[in-house]
């Protein structure tokens, strides 16, 4: 009898040591997401900031495409307000492609692709961007590392008793995978 209680009490503290264990390697997977998707929110900011001063520098150089320069700063207004990778993904998409479109403006307006002021904002811009694509990559690993955690046997079980979810993926075209070969060129090396 004495044992069967010891044989017992010794499954009890292995099953207790290796839910402890799960359970820690989950929190260190959610919190290395958090982390990622904090090191994308302040590239986001950064490029939400470089826009108003991107609006003001085309609107001389183009009077025609009023409608995208606003379109642009409500965008930028709605991905500001997104919370979460989702829904900041979707909308960090349309601002994006329409970025990517004032980008294109330059090869219109030869003046403008010389304007020292926008070739400093479009390097600002494509710096940026590249920031955002390493951030989304740390981010969308440390995404799949949770939920390959969290959807693996026996970690699911301990997952599901502490409420662990799963985590979203951050997914958005970038600016800078949009710009002609020749302008990205450009701008990165001028």
């Amino acid at each position: 009898m004495e044992i069967v209680l010891i044989s017992l009490g010794i499954a009890v503290v292995i099953l207790v040591a290796a839910v402890i264990l799960i359970y820690n390697k989950l929190v260190k997977a959610r919190n290395q997401m958090r982390e990622g998707w904090s090191g994308i929110e302040v590239q986001l900011k950064r490029r939400h900031e470089l826009v108003p001063a991107l609006v003001e520098c085309v609107k001389g150089y183009q009077t025609h495409e009023r409608g995208l320069l606003e379109a642009v700063v409500r965008e930028r207004t709605e991905a500001q307000a997104a919370r979460g990778a989702g829904e900041a993904g979707g909308a960090e998409k349309v601002l994006g492609r329409d970025l990517g479109k004032i980008v294109a403006l330059a090869e219109a307006y030869p003046d403008l692709k010389a304007d020292k002021s926008f070739r400093g904002l479009m390097g600002d811009l494509v710096e940026i961007e590249d920031q955002i694509q390493y951030a989304r990559r740390y981010y969308n690993g440390s995404v799949r590392d949770l939920n390959n955690a969290i959807e693996s046997f026996p970690s699911n079980l301990v997952a599901g008793w502490f409420g662990f979810e799963v985590g979203d993926f951050f997914e958005v075209e970038t600016a800078s995978e949009r710009l002609p070969p020749d302008l990205a060129a450009s701008l990165k090396g001028g």
